[in-house]
C-alpha cells in the first residue's frame, strides 16, 4: 500500500515556525523541525530525561536501543550499513576527530588537495595536517561560475596525494558537483576522497555506494532535524584507521570517533525526523526506497521555487548573482548582492519586512576569496521543500521595491 503525498500546504503545516506568516529563506544555515520531530524530543526528556544508555536497567536499555535506532536510521538515508556511521555534535567536530587519524598516518612528503567550493568544516580539519608536514593544494572553481573542473584537478594529483577534500555543493553559490567523477579520479590516482555533503543532503539524499567516496559527512539539522553531525567511513578504510579513542573501544569500532554521552534527545528528534521523510517518500516503514521516494519528491517541489528565485535575482536590477546563470548544477541556494548597499544591511531591510535571508561568508572562506568577497561576503537566499513560491515573491518584491 503506498500512501497519499501531502499537498504543499498540508507538508507546512508540519512546521510550526512556518505560522509566523515570515518568509524563512535561510534554509541553508539551519532547517525547520516537523512537528513530530519536536514531540519526540520532548517525549524523550519527558520519558528519560539524561538516563543514559547503559544495559544494566529497563530504561538505560531503552535509550541504547534509541541510540541503535539513529545509527540504523542515518545508514539507510546514506545507503551505508550501520557499523560504518558516526554521529556526533557537529559534521565539523566530526572532520576534526577523522583529522587526528590521517595526523598519525601522514607526514612530510604526503599532499592534501582541497576543492575551492568548501565550507571550512571541509577545509580547516585537513589544512591542519600541514602542522605534521603535509602539502595543501587547491583546487580553485573557475570564475565566473565558480565551478570546479577535473581538468585542474589532474594538473595537482601527483603519486603523493593522500586525500581530496570536496563538497557535494556549494553552502554558498548553490554550485553542484560530480562527486562520483572526482571520486573515481581520485581513486585512481591513489588518493582517498572525503565529501562534506552537508548542503547537497537536504536536496538530493546522499548515496555512498554510488559515490564511490571514502568518507562522506552531513548535518542532520540542515536536512529538518536537530542539531547533530553524521560521518560515514569506507569500511575497507576504518580498521585501519588510527583516531584517538577512548582505551576500551576496539580499533576501527566507530564509535571510537564519538566521544562522550550522545545527546539523546537530539537523537530521537532525528528519528521523528526521518519517519516524517518516510511518509513523504509514501512508504510504510522507513526504508532506503522510501528516502529515496521522499528524495525525489523533495526535487520536485524545489525545482519551480529555486528557478524563481533564480530567474527573478537575475532580472532585479541593481543585484548582482554569483555562480551559474541557470538552474543546471545548482543546488537549494543563491547568493547576491544589491549595488550600493553590504549584505547586512540588505539583509536587515528584508527581515523588517518578514524576509529572512542571510548576510556574510557562511565559513565559505575560499570561493568568496576567489571572488574578491571575502570577509564582507554576500546576501544568500536558501530555500527547502516547504519553501513557496510566495515566499520568493515576497523576496523580489522587498529588493524592488527598497
Amino acid at each position: 500500500m503506498t500512501l497519499t503525498l501531502p499537498d504543499l500546504a498540508a507538508l507546512r503545516a508540519q512546521f510550526p515556525p512556518l505560522a509566523s506568516g515570515r518568509a524563512y529563506l535561510d534554509n541553508a544555515a539551519g532547517g525547520l523541525l516537523p512537528t513530530r520531530s519536536i514531540a519526540a524530543i520532548t517525549d524523550h526528556l519527558t520519558r528519560y530525561g539524561a538516563t543514559n544508555a547503559l544495559p544494566g536497567h529497563r530504561p538505560g536499555r531503552d535509550v541504547l536501543a534509541l541510540k541503535h535506532r539513529a545509527r540504523e536510521g542515518t545508514a539507510l538515508f546514506l545507503n551505508a550499513n550501520p557499523e560504518d556511521v558516526a554521529l556526533g555534535p557537529s559534521a565539523t567536530a566530526l572532520a576534526f576527530r577523522l583529522s587526528a587519524a590521517f595526523a598519525r598516518l601522514w607526514g612530510p612528503g604526503d599532499e592534501v588537495i582541497l576543492g575551492g567550493l568548501e565550507h571550512e568544516a571541509n577545509a580547516s580539519p585537513w589544512r591542519e595536517l600541514e602542522r605534521v608536514g603535509v602539502t595543501v593544494k587547491v583546487w580553485h572553481a573557475r570564475p565566473p561560475e565558480m565551478r570546479l573542473h577535473q581538468g585542474d584537478l589532474g594538473a595537482l594529483l601527483t603519486p603523493r596525494t593522500r586525500l581530496v577534500a570536496v563538497t557535494g555543493a556549494s553552502n554558498v553559490l548553490g554550485v553542484a558537483v560530480d562527486v562520483p567523477a572526482v571520486a573515481a579520479q581520485a581513486q585512481a590516482a591513489g588518493a582517498w576522497t572525503v565529501v562534506d555533503a552537508v548542503h547537497t543532503a537536504p536536496h538530493r539524499f546522499p548515496d555512498v555506494r554510488a559515490w564511490g567516496a571514502d568518507f562522506v559527512t552531513f548535518s542532520p539539522y540542515k536536512v529538518w532535524g536537530p542539531h547533530l553531525g553524521a560521518l560515514w567511513v569506507n569500511p575497507e578504510l576504518r580498521p585501519t584507521l588510527p583516531w584517538p579513542r577512548l582505551s576500551f573501544v576496539p580499533p576501527g569500532d566507530i564509535t571510537g570517533l564519538e566521544y562522550g554521552t550522545p545527546q539523546f534527545e537530539l537523537l530521537a528528534g532525528w528519528l521523528g525526523t526521518l519517519d516524517y521523510l518516510r511518509e513523504l517518500g509514501g512508504g510504510e516503514a522507513l526504508t532506503r526506497a522510501a528516502l529515496e521516494a521522499a528524495s525525489a519528491r523533495i526535487g520536485e517541489l524545489e525545482r519551480p521555487v529555486a528557478g524563481r528565485l533564480l530567474g527573478g535575482l537575475l532580472d532585479t536590477p541593481g543585484v548582482t548573482v554569483y555562480g551559474p546563470r541557470t538552474m543546471e548544477g545548482r543546488l537549494g541556494a543563491v547568493a547576491f548582492r544589491v549595488e550600493g548597499e553590504t549584505p547586512e544591511v540588505t539583509a536587515d531591510r528584508l527581515t523588517r519586512q518578514g524576509v529572512d535571508v542571510a548576510a556574510g561568508h557562511f565559513y565559505a572562506v575560499q570561493p568568496l576569496k576567489d571572488l574578491g568577497l571575502y570577509p564582507e561576503g554576500v546576501v544568500r537566499a536558501s530555500i527547502a521543500h516547504y519553501t513557496g513560491l510566495e515566499d520568493v515573491e515576497r523576496l523580489l518584491a522587498g529588493l524592488r521595491g527598497g
